[in-house]
C-alpha cells in the first residue's frame, strides 16, 4: 500500500456524474436481466415450494451479506430461510442442514473455496441445490440441481472489481424468488403483519377493530334529535362528532364544522337539518394504514367504523392511530 496521502480535493460534478454512471449501469443491467430471465428460474421457484424444511443460502464476502438480505426476505414473506456462514458450515454448522432443506449458494465467479464442504455436503445428501453465479461453466453450476445464471457485465466501480453491479443483479434475482414464492403460496396482508408485528410497518397491518372505540362510546342520535341534545351528545362522547342513526343504519354525521356552518337559529333545528349524509365510512377489517390515508384524505380526524349492514359498530379517532404509531 502506497504511503502517499489520497488527494483531498473533492469535485461535487465529479462525484455526481460517478453516481449517475453507476445508478446507469447497474439499472441497464437490471433490464438486461429482466429482458431474459436466468433459465431455471421456474424450477428454482418449484424447488422452494416443494421443500418441507427450510431454504439455507450461504455465500462468502458481498455473496454472504446479499445471501443473508435473501434468506431474510424469504423467512419474512412466509417462506422459513435461514443464512449458513460457509466457514461455520465446515465446522459442525453442516449439521443444520437436512434433506428437507434446500440451499441457495452464492458465488460470482462459481469457484469460491469457501463453500466447497458445503457444496459437498449437498451433493452427499441429495440436498436440492440452486446456485447463483455469473459462470455458468464454473464448478458451482455444474453441480447445481439449479444453476441460475447472471448476466457477465462489467461491475460498475471504476477498476472494475468492486463487487457492484454482480451484487446488486443477486439481490433483486433474490428478491424476484422470494415475492414468486410469496405470490404462489397466496400469502396475504394478514399473513404479512405475523411477521412483521413490530414497528411503523406492523402498526399500518393493524386492523381498525384493534384499535377503534365500540358501541359503548358511539355518539348517537336521531334525525328528530333537538341540537341541545345533539351538543350534549358531542361534548359527553368527546369525539366532536354525532353520528346520525335511522332504522340502525348510519345515514349522517354531525361536526364542529356542521354546526359552524349552520350557527344562525341552530338551536331552532334537529339533526337532520344540519347533518352531512352519506359520510365516509370505515369497516372494523380495514387496515389501519388505509384509514389513515382516507382521514388524510378527507381532511377529517374522526371517522365511523361500520358493519356490512351500515350499522355503526365503533368510532375512530386519529389519536388512535398516533397512539399506535401508524401516523
Amino acid at each position: 500500500m502506497s504511503d502517499t496521502p489520497a488527494d483531498p480535493t473533492h469535485d461535487p460534478a465529479t462525484a455526481r456524474a460517478a453516481g449517475l454512471r453507476v445508478l446507469q449501469l447497474e439499472a441497464e443491467a437490471l433490464s438486461q436481466m429482466a429482458a431474459a430471465l436466468p433459465q431455471g428460474f421456474e424450477a428454482a421457484v418449484a424447488l422452494i415450494l416443494g421443500a418441507s424444511g427450510r431454504v439455507i443460502v450461504s455465500g462468502i464476502g458481498k455473496s454472504g451479506h446479499i445471501g443473508r438480505k435473501i434468506a431474510a426476505t424469504l423467512a419474512s414473506t412466509g417462506t422459513p430461510a435461514d443464512f449458513l456462514h460457509a466457514a461455520e458450515a465446515s465446522h459442525g454448522d453442516l449439521g443444520m442442514v437436512t434433506r428437507d432443506d434446500v440451499c441457495i449458494l452464492i458465488s460470482n465467479s462459481g469457484e469460491t473455496a469457501e463453500l466447497g464442504d458445503l457444496l459437498q455436503y449437498t451433493r452427499r445428501f441429495s440436498v436440492p441445490l440452486i446456485a447463483i453465479s455469473s459462470r455458468p461453466g464454473s464448478t458451482l453450476m455444474r453441480a447445481a440441481d439449479c444453476p441460475l445464471a447472471l448476466p457477465d457485465l462489467p461491475e460498475a466501480c471504476a477498476i472494475g472489481l468492486a463487487p457492484t453491479t454482480s451484487t446488486t443483479l443477486t439481490l433483486a434475482l433474490g428478491d424476484a424468488l422470494a415475492v414468486a414464492v410469496m405470490e404462489a403460496r397466496g400469502f396475504s396482508a394478514e399473513d404479512f403483519q405475523t411477521f412483521h408485528p413490530g414497528g411503523k410497518l406492523g402498526a399500518q397491518l393493524m386492523r381498525v377493530e384493534e384499535l377503534m372505540h365500540g358501541e359503548d362510546a358511539l355518539p348517537l342520535c336521531g334525525p328528530d334529535m333537538g341540537m341541545t341534545d345533539v351538543l350534549l351528545t358531542m361534548t359527553s362522547k368527546r369525539f366532536g362528532i354525532a353520528a346520525m342513526v335511522e332504522e340502525g343504519r348510519l345515514t349522517g354525521v354531525i361536526s364542529d364544522g356542521d354546526l359552524r356552518r349552520n350557527i344562525d337559529g341552530l338551536m331552532e333545528l334537529r339533526a337532520a337539518d344540519i347533518a352531512t349524509r352519506d359520510p365516509v365510512t370505515v369497516t372494523p377489517d380495514t387496515l389501519a394504514g388505509q384509514a389513515l390515508a382516507l382521514l388524510n384524505e378527507r381532511k377529517v380526524s374522526v371517522l365511523m367504523v361500520v358493519d356490512g349492514a351500515g350499522a355503526p359498530v365503533g368510532v375512530l379517532h386519529i389519536h388512535d392511530l398516533l397512539r399506535a404509531g401508524v401516523a
